[in-house]
């Protein structure tokens, strides 16, 4: 699996920056307010909302808030309209961008957004006018301890999956978008909740970087994930072992 190591390493830089921020529970209401409202307000019975709430338990968002987000979300008052968005564009380096957002006013986002990449250098672009460099897939994440390299992948093969890559630091499972909540059920059975699960983009090509440009796009992805409004930023680059270590220092 190409590129494996390069994006996990850019993803665990992403969540040690995430759990700092005080916005991720709001982000994970909003997502878990748009899947009670897009389906039963009952997480067994709705792929969807049981996932957003595997992932507001695993950034220690209590039982209640939790249940007071899915009771808000269908009850008479009912609760923020919010509608799912997609922006594209091109960074600094030419680093294809692609950001996700939930949003109860899309001219506000869609301005936020833009300015985010024009302060950077960068220009939104059309819908589409970069996901052509991306493939959407299904990522299961667990921590090495979780299983051998071998159970594992007899495992997500069983349960439908497409591909699994396993290294001392863990396994991901890799599925297609339409199988994700069968093959992530089917490995929580087995080996209990994953790490991480989700909907991805994931680059098919990338831009190295170097530390000056490096230093750039990841302070445009910071820029773009500090705003509520917005749920994943993705991008197609690739930092070597070098700059990764001292931009992490």
């Amino acid at each position: 699996m190409a590129g494996h190591s390069q994006f996990k390493n850019i993803m665990h830089r992403k969540g040690a920056q995430d759990a700092k921020r005080a916005r991720i529970f709001a982000k994970l209401i909003r997502e878990i307010t748009v899947s009670a409202k897009e389906g039963l307000p009952d997480p067994a019975a709705n792929p969807r909302l049981r996932a957003a709430v595997a992932a507001a338990l695993k950034q220690n968002m209590t039982r209640d808030a939790i249940d007071r987000a899915i009771k808000k979300a269908v009850g008479a008052a009912g609760a923020d309209n919010y509608e799912a968005v997609r922006y594209e564009g091109y960074g600094p380096a030419g680093v294809a961008v692609i950001v996700e957002a939930l949003t109860d006013n899309r001219n506000r986002t869609a301005s936020v957004v833009r300015a985010a990449f024009n302060k950077a250098g960068g220009a939104l672009g059309e819908t589409n006018s970069v996901s052509f460099m991306f493939n959407r897939l299904a990522a299961i994440r667990y921590p090495a301890g979780a299983a051998t390299a071998d159970a594992m992948l007899e495992a997500a093969i069983e349960a439908g999956a497409e591909d699994v890559a396993s290294d001392e630091e863990g396994h991901e499972v890799q599925a297609a978008v339409e199988s994700f909540f069968a093959v992530r059920d089917a490995l929580a059975q087995k080996f209990g909740d994953p790490a991480e699960a989700g909907i991805e983009w994931r680059p098919n090509m990338t831009v190295a970087l170097d530390g000056d440009k490096a230093a750039s796009v990841l302070k445009l992805i910071d820029t773009l994930e500090d705003d509520d409004d917005v749920q994943n930023v993705y991008a197609n680059f690739e930092l070597p072992e070098d700059v990764l270590a001292k931009l992490s220092a």
